[in-house]
């Protein structure tokens, strides 16, 4: 006798699921992270997404903090490599650039990114490519492992300050906003920024953002870590 259409199949008639991994889980993290933000990423989501339970993710991510880093450690491998040519202040600004456009490209990571502490393998990958970068332009040692620091620190608030804002109903109306307040600072009460009103407010981002980086860097050569 032939089986109804709607009728419920044998667990030993469907196909079986792969197995969990948390390889597979981060990948379908990101997929979720792309597709609708990083708000949506968390374990109950991810469990509609790989058809199990909430409690079978937990075997291997321990919670959505870490899920998260995860998350941003899969991303970084996006970053690259430095460049073959270029001096070696323009090489590191070239991944930091990267960098920060990566996370530019996803606005919620963006700013969880300020909180959150990757350890995966690309994370580490960006840190020894910054590190040699550094040592092949005589940095020391101590400066340098503080200046990896500092520099990721800039990258990630430029990119969270930033991401999304195209997208914000908002965002011209409250730049343009400051504009005219900076242009229109009373030379009486603010001498200083009437001068530098135009200047202020002058620049590409991109170009603001490498000169943000070597000048980081002049610092960062220049200044010992104290004992």
């Amino acid at each position: 006798m032939t089986a109804r259409p709607d009728s419920p199949r044998s667990r030993r008639e469907r196909p079986a699921k792969p197995a969990l991994t948390r390889e597979g889980i981060v990948a379908a993290a990101v997929a979720v992270l792309r597709a609708e933000g990083l708000q949506k990423v968390t374990m109950r989501r991810l469990a509609q997404e790989l058809d199990t339970g909430p409690a079978s993710l937990y075997v291997y991510v321990r919670n959505t903090h870490e899920l998260h880093a995860a998350v941003l450690d899969e991303l970084l491998g996006t970053v690259g490599r430095a460049p073959a040519h270029g001096s070696w202040r323009e090489r590191l600004a070239a991944v930091l650039t990267a960098y920060t456009e990566m996370l530019l490209g996803h606005p919620t990571l963006a700013r969880s990114a300020l909180t959150t502490r990757p350890s995966g393998p690309h994370y580490l990958n960006l840190i020894e490519t910054l590190l040699a970068l550094l040592d092949e332009g005589g940095v020391p040692p101590a400066q340098a492992a503080w200046g990896v620091d500092l520099l990721l620190q800039h990258a990630t608030a430029t990119a969270a300050e930033h991401a999304g804002q195209d997208d914000s109903p908002g965002a011209r109306e409250e730049w343009d906003a400051l504009d005219r307040a900076v242009r229109g600072a009373s030379e009486r009460t603010h001498p200083q920024l009437a001068a530098t009103a135009g200047l202020l407010v002058s620049g590409a981002p991109e170009a603001r953002l490498a000169w943000a980086f070597h000048a980081l860097l002049n610092g960062i050569e220049r200044t010992a870590v104290p004992d």
